[in-house]
């Protein structure tokens, strides 16, 4: 044996031992095996390289990761084909977090070894964690092709591919997976999510529960099975669930935003605020929390805080839409319209698609009377949801605003699609069938009220007309207040409260309401019918006016400066005070009385000195009592309520304030006449950015040229 061999045989001893030791995890003895091996300079550049590979992989074991990049890296330089190394290299770099430098090792790897698909699977780990996903996708797809039981490499590919948005093709790889992880809790409880996704919430159910049955101190597990949990309504055991993950890993904050949800479906709004506010104390940018809290604290009504809270949303997630579209929901109730059409346009640009968005952006062009605008918005969001019931609601309400009724009473009956409006309960109610403009020939039909007091006495004209269709019978179901009143119109042969008519509606052919009869007469503007004529009892007459004669003479003007304070829009059509009218009495030979009902009766009775005022309205027990006084005025000035209807059809002059917000459609727009109303209804409006003084100086001036 020549010297030579000698010294090769003792390297390769020292190198095999070396390998042995690190096979056994003694890298610390392995290490200086073969570190003196590398001071000898007549070692070959391939022992040295293979050398330099042990001492990189001990050093590397040992956590000495430098020393290991440059035992490698030195390898590399006397080996540059050396696909071990960059293996290792690659696993180095991605476990500093150094994932460009990995991906240049993996990608030199798949050159030198194209058919491994352990080398595409980490490629495509690497991609992964840098944001390309389709290249990972492409990565992960090579190694699964190459060797089909390769259990972690469609662990990986169901990951991107449910982060792609293809949940089908995620499952099929995670059911790959677990043909070789079946015990590995987190292939369970990502395959859970992904059946979540797909709607096929038993199953995704089955996967939390098999991830948590493999590991039962699994937070992600427990979080994700509250939520299946919420979204199939089963609300105590969700709550349970995210408690028990919080119990687990109490600073889990997607947990604790799990927790607000389905507190807030329990209605317990400030619970689940404080949820929402541990969730960001545990990750301070966390935009769905602060998006949550906006909401539980918008439902408190506390908006200057849900303001705050959805800015703070945006601030750390731009390109959440949904918090710039109830963000400019909060600025409509502060009445900030321009700035809430700025957060709905921002909604917009995130999110085309956000069929809510549109619909609240025409709502706010409404207010501000951008009427061709906001009529483009309703048709945005219905072109985007057809069913969308409220922006067909909306879009109904501003055509008919418009006078194009032909298209807006179609669109009026969507209010009983609507889950919020009394409406959709009177169809679920009523046991005969609801009228649909078919013949009416010697059928009985049941009116049913669903409206306010002055739709009724509005469209109050149309119960002459079923019977003018051939109706043999027409009973209508409404308020006591409108009985006495209604009794006497032509076309209705009875009039019951709802609970008689409930019980009798089986006996009837069918039941409409009168907002329903327009659409199905086919009315116009230019067709509008007559107001309906109300028969004055003269005994009620007689048994006011003594009362009316004790004033002075002059004319006599009825008031009514307040509604029914539980209209959704009270705030801005009632006037403040009965004290914001004074200027009125600074009209000579004028007599003012009060037909005030409900709030602003105090006032009546106790008006100010410098305002005398007859106070009939406290007397009053319904509209014939009503009736009979107005039929005794001269004229009735009034804010937008049932009187105005009530005066104008018994064909006293009627001047209604109208509020500068939300002015009901029934009273269209720019114009200061109606339709329903020709000769006996004059409209006061009050313009932009105006208070109600500046309306109420209009309204005296017309009183001097009366």
């Amino acid at each position: 044996m020549t010297p030579t061999q000698t010294l090769a045989s003792s390297i390769a001893d020292i190198t095999q031992r070396a390998v042995s030791l690190c096979s056994a995890g003694q890298f610390a003895d392995a290490l200086p095996l073969v570190l003196p091996l590398l001071d000898d300079t007549a070692l070959p550049n391939d022992r040295r390289a293979d050398v330099l590979n042990i001492a990189g992989a001990c050093s590397f074991m040992l956590h000495r990761v430098t020393d290991a990049e440059n035992y490698w890296r030195q390898c590399l330089r006397l080996k540059p084909d050396y696909a071990d190394v960059y293996a290792s290299l690659g696993s180095l770099f991605r476990s500093l977090g150094r994932l460009s430098a990995a991906k240049a090792m993996y990608r030199q790897l798949v050159s030198l070894r194209p058919l491994d698909a352990d080398a595409h699977h980490q490629l495509g780990c690497v991609l992964y964690g840098l944001g390309y996903q389709d290249e990972a996708e492409a990565s992960h797809r090579q190694a699964v092709t190459l060797r089909p039981s390769h259990a972690e490499a469609h662990y990986s590919h169901g990951i991107v591919l449910r982060d792609l948005r293809r949940p089908h093709e995620a499952e099929a790889a995670y059911r790959h997976a677990l043909l070789g992880l079946h015990g590995h809790a987190e292939v369970h409880n990502n395959l859970g999510s992904v059946l979540m996704e797909l709607g096929r919430l038993a199953e995704a159910d089955a996967a939390y529960r098999e991830a948590l049955t493999l590991k039962p101190q699994y937070p992600e597990a427990l979080n994700n099975l509250g939520g299946v949990l919420k979204a199939t309504q089963r609300l105590a055991e969700a709550e349970l669930a995210c408690r028990l993950a919080l119990a687990i890993r109490p600073d889990y904050a997607e947990a604790h935003l799990n927790l607000g949800a389905v507190l807030m479906d329990l209605a317990r709004v400030s619970e689940a605020e404080a949820a929402y506010r541990e969730a960001i104390a545990h990750r301070e940018h966390y935009a769905e929390a602060y998006y949550n809290l906006g909401i539980a604290l918008f439902k408190q009504e506390r908006f200057a805080l849900a303001e705050q809270a959805y800015r703070d949303a945006i601030r750390w997630q731009p390109g959440l839409a949904h918090a710039h579209n109830n963000l400019g929901c909060v600025l409509r109730v502060f009445e900030r319209f321009p700035e809430a059409i700025e957060a709905f346009r921002h909604a917009l640009e995130v999110f085309p698609q956000l069929a809510q968005a549109h619909a609240n952006l025409a709502n706010a062009l409404v207010q501000l009377r951008r009427f061709s605008e906001a009529e483009k918005a309703y048709r945005e969001a219905l072109a985007l949801r057809a069913d969308y019931g409220e922006a067909r609601f909306g879009l109904a309400v501003l055509l008919l605003g418009m006078g194009r009724f032909e298209e807006g009473w179609q669109l009026y009956e969507s209010r009983y699609e609507q889950p919020d409006f009394i409406h959709r309960k009177t169809r679920a109610m009523l046991s005969c069938p609801q009228w649909s403009g078919g013949a009416l020939d010697g059928k009985s039909v049941l009116v049913w009220q669903e409206d306010g007091l002055g739709d009724m006495l509005q469209f109050g004209r149309y119960l002459a007309l079923l019977k003018a269709q051939g109706a043999a019978h027409v009973a209508f179901a409404c308020v006591p207040p409108l009985h006495r009143l209604m009794a006497s119109v032509d076309g209705v042969d009875a009039v019951f409260d709802h609970s008689v008519a409930l019980a009798r509606a089986s006996t009837y052919d069918c039941w409409t309401s009168p907002l329903s009869a327009p659409l199905y007469l086919r009315t116009t503007v230019d067709t509008i019918p007559r107001p309906v004529r109300f028969r004055i009892d003269s005994a009620l007459v007689e048994q006011w006016r003594p009362a009316l004669e004790k004033l002075p003479p002059g004319r006599r003007i009825g008031l009514v400066w307040k509604g029914n304070a539980k209209h959704h829009n009270d705030a801005n059509r009632s006037i403040p005070s009965l004290a914001t009218l004074a200027p009125l009495w600074s009209v000579p030979g004028l007599s003012f009385v009060s037909l005030q009902k409900g709030q602003g009766e105090d006032e009546a009775r106790n008006p100010p000195a410098t305002q005398p005022l007859l106070d009939l309205g406290t007397g009053v027990t319904d509209f014939a009592d009503s009736a009979a006084i107005v039929a005794q005025l001269d004229l009735v000035i009034c804010v937008d309520t049932s009187i105005a209807h009530l005066a104008a059809s018994l064909g006293k002059p009627c001047w209604v304030m109208l509020p500068e917000r939300d002015v009901d459609w029934r009273w269209m727009h720019e114009r200061d006449d109606s339709p329903w109303y020709p000769h006996t209804l004059r409209l006061f409006r009050r313009a932009p950015d105006e208070d109600w003084a500046a309306s109420i100086e209009r309204v005296r001036q017309a009183c001097v040229e009366w």
